[in-house]
């Protein structure tokens, strides 16, 4: 993983870490697997995915009992990414409040990196 010995590659807000929580009890995971895709009017896209399996080249965060694992193709991409949750009336969802982000796309739905 690209990252500083000692420091977690992403955090989790503790409102991230329950819904995490809640996921994982509902859909009996171990976790969610955390990646980027090519796609959306900015070039990338956010994935997450429920996980039965840990990866080997996985990296996994754990907070709390909340577990995230993060795809080894997106590890460099997420480095230093604090994952938030917000539950309101017309939207809820996770938000990637991540540092390497460059440009987004009006809806929020895809970004770019520094040399993608």
């Amino acid at each position: 993983m690209f990252g500083i010995p000692g420091k977690p590659p992403v955090t989790l807000t503790e409102a991230a870490q329950n819904q995490i929580l809640r996921l994982m009890a509902r859909g009996g995971s171990k976790g969610l697997r955390i990646g980027v895709k090519k796609g959306g009017c900015a070039g990338m896209e956010y994935t997450m995915e429920y996980v039965d399996e840990i990866a080997p080249h996985d990296e996994v965060v754990e907070t709390n009992g909340a577990r995230v694992m993060i795809a080894p193709m997106a590890q460099m991409f997420l480095f230093g990414t604090e994952i938030d949750y917000a539950n309101g009336l017309i939207e809820s969802g996770f938000r990637f409040n991540n540092p390497n982000v460059t440009e987004a796309c009006g809806c929020g739905e895809s970004i770019k990196f520094a040399g993608t």
